[in-house]
């Protein structure tokens, strides 16, 4: 993402020192490190909620997949035929 490195930091302090002051330096850099926190927590929450949304859209490609080998609605046709003639058989018997 960003490239900053060891050097970009200290002329960053270096510049935040000369404009805040030392007295004042420690509380920014405290908020300054409470913010970054959060953002990253954030962001690894944010991760953390794509990854379980892929992981239910492959469960979900998964059981369809697995739906079109078993042929379910071919099952409950053939079961729905076999009951209906069943009952015809019973009626045919009783009359």
């Amino acid at each position: 993402m960003f490239d900053v490195g060891f050097w970009e930091f200290a002329l960053i302090g270096v510049i935040a020192l000369i404009i805040v002051g030392p007295e004042r330096m420690p509380g920014i850099a405290r908020s300054a490190g409470r913010y970054v926190g959060k953002a990253k927590r954030f962001i690894a929450k944010i991760q953390d909620e794509v990854s379980e949304e892929l992981d239910v859209d492959d469960l979900k490609k998964q059981l369809s997949e697995m739906d079109k080998e078993s042929n379910i609605v071919e099952i409950f046709d053939e079961t729905k035929t076999a009951i209906n003639d069943i009952k015809k058989d019973a009626s045919k018997q009783k009359s």
